[in-house]
């Protein structure tokens, strides 16, 4: 009897005893859904507008939770916003390098929340790398018109 057989004690569905699957066999496939969840979906195939309407009228005879459900269709929770920041033109690395700085005084002084303070941040440092980025590329190209100035040699 090999390791293997030990391991999986006969079994043919690719399991060892504790249940684990075994080597090739990854289980379901990615996305796959439970049968009760399939089952559940089949259930209510049709059912949305009954459904819905039975919410709506159990939120306004004052069940909270009907209530709670109906409103976060009607207006989900914001999960982002815009934020409101005078940011200096920014037109070299020690421009964003003091933006930077002004944005961290916002976010110790409250007036933004340290989540917008690093989405900000992270547009201001997207920002400055295309600065240096388009910078290193015309300082390549001046060097390259150098060295074709003087017939290439070194």
């Amino acid at each position: 009897m090999t390791k293997r057989d030990r391991k999986y004690g006969g079994n043919t569905d690719g399991r060892a005893a504790d249940g684990t699957f075994g080597p090739g066999n990854p289980g379901k496939p990615k996305g796959a859904r439970h049968k009760a969840t399939l089952a559940a979906q089949e259930l209510l195939d049709g059912e949305a507008e009954a459904l819905t309407r039975k919410a709506v009228e159990l939120a306004l005879e004052g069940d909270t939770t009907a209530l709670r459900l109906c409103l976060e269709r009607i207006a989900p929770p914001r999960k982002d916003g815009p934020v409101s920041f005078d940011l200096p033109n920014i037109t070299s690395a020690a421009d964003a390098a003091n933006t930077m700085a002004r944005i961290l005084e916002a976010v110790a002084g409250g007036e933004m929340t340290p989540k917008e303070g690093g989405a900000v941040a992270g547009l201001v440092e997207g920002f400055r790398k295309a600065l240096e980025t388009e910078e290193l590329a015309r300082r390549l190209e001046k060097l390259e018109q150098a060295l074709e100035g003087n017939g290439g040699s070194r």
